[in-house]
């Protein structure tokens, strides 16, 4: 009897142990879309709840909770603050400002909805994430871009944060 609990005790235990808070990977994913119609450049970054509300809490109130029914008021405004430190966006070399949208939560993840208004066209894009590379050391930044009618994708990390595309 003793074989099967130590047996149930080595296969329970690393369950125990690899649940919780900490997850394997450390990533976000920002799709960023040129609009023409709209003359609009829409950005929406995908971050692990968890991920973000322990920056959250480090950087600005450790009593946040993202998700929580009685989440802060203020969780919108540190949000945008940290992805306006964090995420540059350079259009035909010209840095622009976004504006903060909204957020939602699904599942695990905070989708924050950003956008850049009054852009007729893109010759050039160039985006700088640090998101969450001052909280966890392995984290990647994954963005998605669609620009004119073209798809790319770059992975970017902590010594190599940003991506450039040009289309002239």
């Amino acid at each position: 009897m003793s074989k099967i609990k130590s047996l149930f005790l080595l296969l329970v235990i690393p369950l125990f142990l690899s649940s919780g808070y900490l997850h394997e990977y450390y990533v976000s994913v920002t799709k960023i879309e040129f609009v023409k119609e709209e003359k609009s450049v829409q950005i929406i970054t995908q971050i692990f709840i968890d991920d973000f509300e322990t920056l959250i809490r480090e950087r600005f109130d450790d009593r946040v909770t993202l998700g929580d029914e009685n989440e802060s008021l203020l969780v919108e405004e540190y949000m945008q603050r940290y992805l306006s430190d964090k995420l540059r966006v350079t259009l035909n070399g010209m840095p622009v400002e976004f504006n903060f949208i909204g957020k939602e939560y699904k599942d695990d993840i905070a989708y924050c909805y950003l956008e850049i208004e009054n852009i007729s066209e893109v010759k050039s894009i160039e985006v700088k994430n640090r998101v969450l590379f001052d909280v966890f050391t392995d984290q990647q930044n994954i963005i998605r871009l669609k620009i004119n009618n073209k798809n790319k994708s770059f992975l970017l990390i902590p010594d190599n944060d940003n991506c450039l595309l040009n289309f002239n």
